[in-house]
């Protein structure tokens, strides 16, 4: 007998999470149970109010697609069932989980991608003063690659110098999240240039980013909020230098290995990157992280507790999930 189940779980964060739209304390995920012939997958996603999902619309969607579960559809037949999104995602990745373990082997060797080995992956600096972003940046300064949160109403210039200040060495990942603007982003390019920023992540708001085909850009510029699937790639070429895939953007591991590979063949670098979830979310990424150039998969290490045989993280790499969680 097939089955499939649906539940919100919430996990409190560390300490409060702050970028360019709001804050929060909490994460709140759904997660996806699949469960037939004594064996069982699991699949988390987080709804995300930027694209008008919260957990009750998540989980209605998850509902709707049960019948057609537990009647036999399967992974193939998910992707017309579901549009992309969290809904999608948590239940897809609860498939591919099953399948590896129905099997006897992993979702690794499903994938064909090899024996896959712990990487290096950002941390983030929630968006703060200058002066509390210091601190915090000189409280983790040995990670190897930082996120920093920006896109405040000001400062941003003096944010980026302060982070830069406190960790000379680090990778950094300036992340405006949609909050630079036409008439600003020209002088906070030249100031995450100034520090050596290795990419500014979606600086303006998806669909105002235009002017990006017009100038210079020296630092690389990754789309984040302006890129879900891979059909929307294409259009984004000559605009951006990287592409953030997020599985609960594309919908799932599937949808996101189409859009490595569309990615890879427009020329397009890509990060690997998550919402604030806990590690049964990160699990199916830390593969797909396996072949991308930026990994940004810190987000267990924002919560106040994890998940069971979470992932392992050490310094600045995060591990191979374990069986017990994922894949």
């Amino acid at each position: 007998m097939r089955r499939l189940s649906v539940t919100v779980d919430r996990f409190p964060l560390a300490r409060r999470f702050t970028i360019a739209r709001g804050s929060k304390t909490e994460a709140a995920v759904v997660t996806c149970t699949f469960e037939a012939g004594g064996f069982r997958g699991r699949g988390e996603c987080v709804p995300y109010a930027r694209y008008g999902e919260n957990v009750e619309t998540v989980c209605a969607a998850i509902e709707g697609v049960r019948e057609a579960l537990e009647a036999g559809a399967d992974r193939v037949a998910l992707q017309s069932l579901l549009p992309a999104g969290a809904a999608r995602n948590a239940v897809d990745c609860a498939l591919w989980d099953f399948e590896a373990k129905s099997a006897g082997t992993s979702v690794a060797q499903l994938l064909g991608i090899g024996t896959p080995h712990p990487i290096d992956t950002a941390f983030t600096i929630s968006l703060d003063t200058p002066n509390e972003m210091h601190r915090a940046t000189a409280a983790v300064a040995n990670r190897t690659v930082l996120k920093v949160k920006v896109g405040g109403p000001d400062s941003d210039a003096e944010r980026m110098r302060a982070v830069r200040a406190a960790s000379p060495a680090a990778r950094l990942i300036i992340d405006a999240n949609e909050g630079w603007r036409p008439e600003t982003i020209r002088d906070h390019m030249l100031v995450a240039a100034s520090i050596g920023a290795f990419v500014v992540e979606q600086p303006l708001p998806a669909g105002q980013d235009e002017i990006l085909t017009r100038m210079p850009r020296p630092v690389p510029v990754c789309a984040d909020e302006s890129v879900h699937g891979s059909d929307d790639l294409a259009a984004l070429v000559g605009r951006y230098d990287y592409v953030n895939l997020k599985l609960d953007k594309t919908g799932g591991l599937t949808e996101g290995m189409r859009f490595l590979a569309e990615a890879r063949r427009l020329g397009f670098g890509v990060m690997a990157g998550c919402m604030v979830g806990s590690s049964l979310g990160m699990a199916p990424a830390v593969l797909l992280a396996q072949e991308v150039e930026l990994c940004d998969l810190d987000g267990p290490l924002l919560l106040a507790e994890d998940r069971p045989d979470g992932l392992r993280y050490e310094g600045s790499t995060v591990g191979v999930p374990q069986a017990a969680l994922w894949g």
